[in-house]
């Protein structure tokens, strides 16, 4: 979407955090806390990265738009905190899945769970180690790095389940054994998967993590109940 419209990729992802960020500037102190999304889309490619698992502190080069956009984020972010004490906690989700993840090209695993839940087949169009995060414990996440009112500009990688997308297909087919979901060869993601995310347990102390199998259970779960009363488009699996 950044790619297709930079202008209003910029408008969305750098202004609308300033405009966060100034808001809190001015609140008088009234909002103590402020977590916002980053990406690991900040990062570059992984061959960038030879020591693993990746730091929260390593140098940011981006190869899209929307990974500019992030690291830019980062960066104003750490001048808030620099120039007026406003902290902030900025979290670097891989790819999170659940209902409601239907834009961009890391929605195939969301996708993936609603094909299997309406028996309809789907290509997932990458492969290799990726990083799950779901949904339900990334919002606990945010809710979290908020109520922590840290003191500082930290930028925190998400880890939770690292995994090869094939068998992140294999769990799926284990709760839906008819279903019919195929994944590209030869496709990786170009970023980092396996990250260091001690940084996001020393702000958070514990880090929300649903086994993965009770996530998908649960997203099948959700995504049967909307389909039995006709509320998902399923034209986005197309």
């Amino acid at each position: 979407a950044c790619r297709a419209n930079p202008a209003l990729g910029v408008q969305v992802n750098v202004l609308g955090t300033v405009n966060v960020l100034e808001a809190a500037r001015r609140s008088q102190g009234r909002v103590r806390g402020l977590a916002y999304a980053s990406s690991v889309a900040a990062m570059g490619p992984s061959e960038f990265y030879p020591q693993r698992p990746v730091a929260d502190d390593v140098p940011l080069r981006p190869e899209t738009l929307y990974g500019v956009y992030k690291m830019a984020d980062e960066h104003i972010a750490r001048l808030y905190w620099q120039d007026w004490r406003i902290g902030s906690v900025g979290l670097r989700p891989y790819i999170v899945f659940g209902v409601g993840r239907d834009q961009g090209v890391t929605s195939d695993i969301a996708k993936a769970i609603l094909a299997a839940a309406a028996d309809r087949p789907y290509h997932i169009h990458f492969d290799g180690l990726v990083g799950l995060q779901y949904v339900d414990d990334v919002a606990r996440m945010f809710i979290a790095g908020a109520r922590a009112a840290y003191h500082g500009a930290a930028a925190c990688n998400l880890r939770n389940d690292v995994m090869d997308v094939g068998h992140f297909v294999e769990i799926l087919i284990a709760e839906v054994p008819d279903a019919q979901i195929t994944v590209a060869h030869d496709q990786p993601l170009p970023f980092p998967a396996d990250l260091d995310d001690s940084g996001l347990h020393a702000i958070l102390g514990a880090v929300p993590h649903t086994p993965l199998p009770c996530a998908v259970r649960a997203t099948l779960e959700q995504f049967g109940c909307l389909l039995s009363t006709g509320q998902v488009d399923l034209s986005i699996l197309d």
